[in-house]
């Protein structure tokens, strides 16, 4: 499994606490004690989101231009 890091971007799979699961991509911040804090490039905020609430995730490759 391929591992977070600051200063990337990644597209998540989040659930909110009501439930609700909502896709975004964000540029990582920080990560500590479980929280990762972000910038939403979705909303273009900064958010803090649980780990343990993401349900899936994956790096955002760089578009190639021809």
């Amino acid at each position: 499994m391929m591992k977070m890091n600051v200063g990337q971007t990644i597209e998540i799979i989040y659930q909110s606490k009501a439930g609700k699961i909502t896709q975004r991509k964000i540029e990582i911040i920080g990560i500590r004690d479980g929280r990762i804090r972000a910038n939403c490039l979705t909303t273009g905020a900064p958010r803090v989101f649980l780990v343990s609430s993401i349900l899936a995730w994956q790096q955002v490759t760089q578009k190639r231009y021809a």
